[in-house]
């Protein structure tokens, strides 16, 4: 299926060529799915799966002034980042509403950058040029040069390490490490967003049809298959991983989503800290998992029930493949976090959920290297 419309990743034709369905997505043209999300989903979760997502932004710093911009546009501790090391954070805006949840790379030869998602590429640039000031400190936006690769899975180790030519076994959770793949510089970090081992690459645009080629051709063995969003969201979904527009925007702080742990009160002054303290102190809503006792699903904006009254709304919700249940997150009322049941209503049909601990899934072997 094609599209007319939107940016192209790199891989735009061989998402045609594989008969991906195209879909806009944050003003890109890009594929929802191959096969059956179902087929996709347990090929990651058993094997190994391939995504472009090429449409996250991808933002270089340079300047002797850097780290005290990013400490001060950040939630979290970007002081501590080691070279290849990376760190999940968050950007708010002056009341404390999340901009964007980032991951910070301090790369191998020292320099920042930051991968933000693409729907609020140009929120995070317009934020971090407004924090400037006089710092020496210089954004460049690397989108559109670069593509960016995820391998995911139990898999994905093999796959990738048949082709980068620097070592990956030791590499940490949250890690990453410079190499090359066909003879092309690249980064590699052991991130991602499906709740599996895997690793996110980096290549020049122009080399990214060949790797992904490459990728695919030597996963074969391990049963790889090129993956879309739509596996992409059951897969974070079920590992209990917020997304942008459900679990948080702008009217929601990370205290009332469960991300407080990113956001570093005691590292010194920055922006929006007096109204991430406030909230902090006051978290308006608590965000929980559910488990409902039928099959129906619950999506978006469903309302969730007590006693009756209204007590929040789901956030995202979907029959789990791996785990064969009805399941939802939302945000509730946080003087209601500790009850253990709640109502839904989905489409008008009255349906009792269970309050169950996030992620839903977690990994047998989980990575063990300290992500805060």
């Amino acid at each position: 299926m094609s599209d007319s419309t939107g940016l192209r990743t790199a891989l735009y034709d061989r998402h045609q060529g594989h008969n991906g369905r195209i879909v806009d997505f944050a003003g890109w043209a890009m594929p929802i799915q191959y096969s059956t999300i179902v087929e996709e989903h347990h090929a990651v979760r058993r094997r190994v799966g391939l995504f472009d997502i090429g449409h996250m932004g991808r933002l270089s710093f340079s300047g002797r002034d850097v780290l005290d911009l990013l400490e001060h546009a950040t939630t979290n501790h970007v002081a501590k980042l080691e070279p290849g090391r990376i760190q999940y954070s968050l950007m708010v805006d002056d009341q404390g509403g999340v901009i964007d949840d980032i991951l910070v790379y301090r790369l191998t030869d020292g320099s920042y950058s930051i991968v933000c998602n693409a729907s609020n590429r140009m929120a995070v640039i317009e934020r971090i040029e407004e924090l400037r000031d006089a710092r020496d400190a210089t954004l460049i936006d690397r989108t559109l040069e670069t593509a960016m690769i995820a391998v995911q899975g139990p898999a994905s180790l093999a796959v990738l390490s048949r082709l980068f030519d620097a070592p990956l076994s030791d590499l940490p959770y949250y890690h990453c490490t410079s190499g090359r793949i066909l003879e092309v510089e690249a980064i590699a970090s052991r991130t991602g967003y499906t709740g599996e081992d895997g690793f996110e690459v980096v290549v020049p645009h122009e080399a990214a049809g060949r790797v992904w080629d490459a990728l695919l051709d030597t996963g074969r063995v391990f049963g790889i298959l090129p993956c879309g969003l739509a596996a992409r969201d059951t897969l974070r979904f079920e590992a209990g991983m917020p997304l942008y527009g459900h679990e948080m925007d702008r009217t929601v702080t990370p205290f009332d989503t469960g991300l407080g742990w990113a956001v570093k009160l005691g590292k010194g002054e920055f922006a929006g800290r007096d109204a991430l303290v406030a909230a902090k102190a006051a978290p308006r809503k608590h965000r929980i998992g559910l488990r409902l006792e039928g099959k129906r699903i619950a999506r978006q904006g469903a309302s969730v029930l007590a006693d009756g009254g209204p007590a929040g709304l789901v956030t995202s919700g979907t029959f789990s493949p791996t785990l064969e249940q009805s399941l939802a997150m939302a945000l509730v009322d946080s003087s209601l976090a500790s009850r253990p049941m709640f109502d839904v209503d989905v489409r008008g049909r009255i349906e009792v959920a269970q309050v169950v601990p996030l992620p839903f899934y977690k990994r047998t072997a989980p990575p063990t290297d300290d992500v805060r």
